[in-house]
């Protein structure tokens, strides 16, 4: 390949904001970024002599850069987001796409239900969030029913209800199922709800106190009563709030540490005034990074896919064009701000502690898996640090279905999002060396071929036989070398009675029942069989529930189903003339027969 000539293409680039992509010899995307400038961000990389070790390492090894045009830098910001999330650049700062961040939703319905939500967005349906974590979702749908008293019943429930339920009899519902109130009473209710969640306090207040004293007007005292209840309620609540703002306001709070070569970004959210909580985000590739490049990724990955109230405190300065940015993805005005008032002061202290501790508990636990990893390191005899571990597991019922997985234990953390299952065919049903020999075959196929990740030690669960298959293919693969231990279950498969198989060996090597090296070995095998049985299980069930009508070509899960329907069943298929079969909708006559002749 040519070398790279920087400085043709800056002279290409155009004065325009988009997005940049910086690829190596082998055309693999090393980084990720977007700009207002394209020419004038790009050729900072080559022009300037003050960049980072991290990043001057990258621009050394930039072989072709691509760039794509947008017509803003709020679409910019939306590309590179994408692009990173897709691509995992090596020098791009990663924070984990955590779509998982919980919201309340009032659903359509014509007695909308309050609920805990997260995934996509269903249309027609109000959503209030993100919240920081689940607890205060559950927290904030407890004072909601308590005090207006919505349903939270499934509509399943709800349609098929003769009865109010026991939520009605201890005062957290108004039973809308068996019309106990009113659809102008309850969807008032709703409204409420909805201004409280938006965090209008004050006015759902004023309008409690105005009924009530309408109600007390007429002589409906009890009325007036309940209302009064509702209002002293939702009063305590709020007095009780630990860090309120005088003002009813939305503001995120962010904050970034570092400690020990770990970096934290510790986000607090603040909705209608009330403090609900933080959550520490630990990004990936942040080696040698600034807590300024953390906060200026965090800011962008994060408010790329939730929405930015209209302001966000933060303990550093941002970077110039942030908050233009973060205002074309929300629609509003956003204000990147340092604290301004004793309050706003106090939350930021708060979130800095929580960040603190956030880097301690990290500190802690690495520190834990590390001494579980060399303790068992020396328990069996290995020269090598352990820092990947894969064990496998058999699932089957009687040969039947039978499933094998691999779990990765990495660094002492378990690795969910590389695990594998492997679906065994081809075996006598029961032979669990013929299957355990399938799955290793098919795993280390690749690491052989210098393409996948090589594991420090494979676990195997299960006895001397189990092992010497999997010895046996890691020898066919050129990975003898890879330790292979045998994990054998104990005397009434009681924990803490396991004994490990080792290579060379025939004395099992049975470790203390308070060993951590045991309790690693345990966790992982464990998790392994978990996954495994899921894997049956979840084979077995398709088994179950297939329907010899899946074997006719043509026919799919919508015409299965009107067959079925039609006829009552398979038997009543099975007893259908070749006439009757042409009746049932997108059935054509060659399909009939077709359906016929294989049922006959």
């Amino acid at each position: 390949m040519s070398a790279f000539d920087s400085q043709a293409l800056i002279r290409s680039l155009p004065e325009e904001p988009g997005v940049y992509r910086m690829l190596d010899a082998e055309g693999r995307v090393l980084y990720v970024g977007k700009a207002k400038a394209l020419k004038k961000r790009v050729a900072s990389y080559f022009r300037k002599s003050d960049l980072s070790p991290r990043i001057r390492l990258m621009v050394a090894q930039v072989a072709a850069v691509e760039v794509t045009v947008t017509r803003s830098e709020a679409e910019a910001l939306l590309l590179e987001n994408n692009l990173i999330k897709r691509l995992a650049p090596k020098y791009n700062i990663l924070f984990r796409d955590d779509k998982s961040y919980p919201y309340i939703v009032l659903t359509a319905d014509a007695s909308p239900r309050i609920a805990f939500h997260r995934g996509p967005f269903e249309k027609g349906a109000r959503y209030f969030g993100p919240f920081p974590n689940a607890q205060a979702v559950r927290e904030s749908i407890q004072l909601l029913q308590r005090i207006f008293l919505l349903r939270t019943c499934d509509d399943t429930v709800f349609q098929n209800r003769s009865r109010p339920c026991l939520l009605h009899q201890i005062g957290r519902c108004s039973a809308p199922c068996v019309g106990f109130v009113s659809p102008e009473d309850y969807a008032a209710s709703v409204r409420l709800a909805e201004l409280f969640l938006g965090g209008r306090h004050g006015e759902v207040i004023d309008r409690l106190t105005a009924a009530m004293q309408a109600e007390a007007g007429q002589l409906r005292f009890e009325k007036a009563a309940a209302l009064r209840d509702q209002i002293r309620s939702l009063q305590k609540v709020l007095h009780r709030q630990y860090v309120e703002s005088a003002r009813d306001e939305d503001v995120d709070i962010v904050v970034v540490a570092a400690a020990r070569g770990q970096i934290v970004v510790n986000h607090a959210m603040v909705r209608g005034g009330r403090h609900l909580g933080d959550k520490a985000h630990f990004p990936q590739n942040a080696q040698d990074s600034s807590e300024e490049e953390a906060l200026s990724a965090f800011l962008e990955q994060h408010y790329s896919g939730h929405p930015a109230p209209p302001r966000v405190l933060l303990n550093l300065e941002p970077q110039a064009g942030s908050e233009q940015a973060l205002a074309g993805l929300a629609g509003h005005a956003v204000a990147l701000q340092r604290p301004r008032r004793e309050k706003e002061r106090a939350w930021l202290a708060m979130a800095e502690h929580n960040a603190r501790l956030a880097l301690d508990a990290r500190a802690m636990t690495s520190a834990s898996a590390a001494g579980r990893l060399e303790r068992l390191r020396q328990a069996l005899g290995i020269a090598e640090p352990l820092h990947r571990i894969e064990c496998f597991d058999i699932s089957h019922t009687l040969g039947e279905a039978t499933v094998a997985s691999c779990v990765v234990c990495a660094e002492g953390a378990m690795k969910k999002g590389e695990y594998r299952r492997y679906n065994i065919g081809g075996i006598t049903p029961g032979d669990d060396y013929a299957a355990m020999r399938q799955a290793l075959e098919r795993r280390y196929e690749k690491v052989a071929a210098g393409e996948g990740v090589r594991p420090d030690l494979i676990l195997i669960d299960g006895g001397k036989g189990q092992v010497a298959a999997a010895r046996a293919i890691l020898a066919e693969a050129g990975l003898a070398d890879i330790p292979a231990v045998g994990v054998a279950k104990g005397e009434g498969r009681k924990p803490g009675l396991e004994s490990l198989l080792l290579p060379g060996t025939d004395a099992p090597l049975q470790l203390a029942a308070d060993d951590p090296a045991l309790h690693l070995v345990q966790q992982i095998r464990d998790e392994a069989h978990r996954f495994a049985i899921a894997g049956h299980r979840a084979q077995r069930a398709r088994a179950r529930t297939r329907s010899s009508l899946d074997d006719v070509p043509g026919i799919g899960p919508a015409r299965r189903r009107r067959l079925l329907a039609q006829f009552g069943g398979l038997q009543g298929v099975r007893a259908a003339t070749l006439e009757d079969l042409c009746r049932v909708e997108g059935v054509s006559r060659k399909l009939a027969e077709a359906i016929y002749n294989h049922l006959h």
